[in-house]
């Protein structure tokens, strides 16, 4: 599962060959003690659950960055290594 980036307190991460289980592109997301899977097509939290202010957070990082996402997704899922994404400024 690499890391694609990480901003106030925030890493996310891609897994690798993940697309079963949820079956749409998506990101995995960690802030302390709390884990999410969120959608990149909606910022829609598709399995955990994660702090309000941070998902909002996360939902912004994914709008800019949504063709950077799509385009690590169908990295991952073909079994290659994704890139870095710079991080919420």
């Amino acid at each position: 599962m690499p890391t694609i980036s990480m901003f106030y307190g925030i890493i996310v991460y891609i897994f690798y060959e993940d697309n079963v289980r949820h079956n749409i592109p998506h990101i995995h997301v960690r802030y302390q003690d709390n884990k999410a899977a969120v959608s990149i097509k909606d910022g829609s939290v598709l399995a955990g659950k994660f702090p309000s202010k941070q998902l909002k957070l996360v939902q912004a990082w994914i709008e800019i960055h949504y063709d950077e996402l799509l385009a690590n997704w169908e990295l991952a899922i073909s079994g290659e290594k994704p890139f870095r994404i710079a991080p919420l400024q």
